[in-house]
């Protein structure tokens, strides 16, 4: 009887390219980190600055002594109330935010949901509110906030604002591939539509809720061209009208530029890395199907 030795398996190689794969990788990851956090270094650097040193031909890493004062300077400017346009702007994206999470989901619910011959006409209307350019209905909204006397308002800045047709289409999609047994089971528990939107839905989509209201507050917070024109007055300013107002033909305050952008972009980086997670989810979840 004859055995047969057992035949020696050659080891494994790593995959070819493998490693250099992994490494153009992490390369090319810090190069986009470092592309996106320079201007944040640039923002930072000159606001800490005095305008000479933003200026100046010899440039600095950082300045030799950070100008922490240029933040009072900012604050006590009487020319810019600052901080009251800070307010000004985060009523008004707060506002927004919470008006169009609640107007557009009802109407995306109620489009996806409750049985209406004329359902798929009204949808079709929505939609075709985004082939309207917003310079042709930006002239007749003026007109009409200021036959109201909204001009200077709360009400002017937020209430023509507070739906979206495009948040309204994806609100749609998105209770489209909600999963019906869940409203199903409601059901049988005797909640009707606005129970079953309240208690069941809403609940079970906070990833998507929370993605949505992100970008919203994101494009409240930097609306510029409609605040402009209805916040007349300094007292309504938002912080984007105020930006402006430190670059004019006389004259360009550049530290003072620069520090109230660092200053006005804190509450977004606050609201994205509170929210980083769900907006993640959220955005995953408008793929799912049924």
């Amino acid at each position: 009887m004859t055995t047969t030795a057992p035949q020696l398996r050659k080891p494994r190689g790593k995959k070819r390219g493998g490693v250099l794969g992994n490494t153009g990788l992490y390369l090319a990851t810090g190069v986009a980190a470092f592309l996106f956090l320079v201007p944040f270094y640039l923002l930072v650097r000159n606001a800490l600055s005095t305008d000479a040193e933003i200026t100046g031909e010899h440039w600095k890493f950082f300045p030799t002594h950070l100008q922490w004062g240029n933040v009072s300077d900012l604050f006590d400017d009487t020319s810019v109330d600052f901080a009251r346009s800070m307010w000004n702007s985060l009523v008004v994206a707060v506002s927004m935010t919470v008006g169009i999470l609640l107007i557009c989901s009802l109407a995306g619910y109620a489009l996806a949901r409750i049985p209406y011959k004329h359902s798929n006409k009204i949808f079709y209307l929505v939609l075709g509110t985004l082939m309207v350019p917003t310079a042709v209905t930006f002239v007749p909204s003026f007109v009409l906030v200021s036959s109201l006397g909204w001009v200077d308002t709360y009400r002017g800045l937020i209430i023509p604002g507070l739906f979206s047709g495009f948040t309204c289409f994806l609100f749609r999609q998105y209770f489209l591939g909600f999963p019906k047994e869940l409203e199903e089971a409601a059901r049988v528990d005797g909640l009707g539509y606005w129970g079953a939107y309240w208690k069941v839905v809403v609940p079970n989509s906070l990833n998507f809720f929370a993605a949505i209201a992100t970008i919203t507050f994101i494009s409240g917070w930097n609306a510029f061209l409609w605040p402009l024109v209805i916040g007349q007055d300094p007292g309504a300013w938002t912080v984007q009208v105020a930006l402006s107002s430190y670059m004019t033909n006389q004259t360009v305050v550049f530290h003072q530029i620069f520090m109230a952008t660092a200053i006005s972009i804190l509450p977004l980086v606050f609201v994205f890395l509170f929210l980083q997670r769900w907006l993640v989810q959220g955005i995953a979840q408008t793929g799912i199907k049924g």
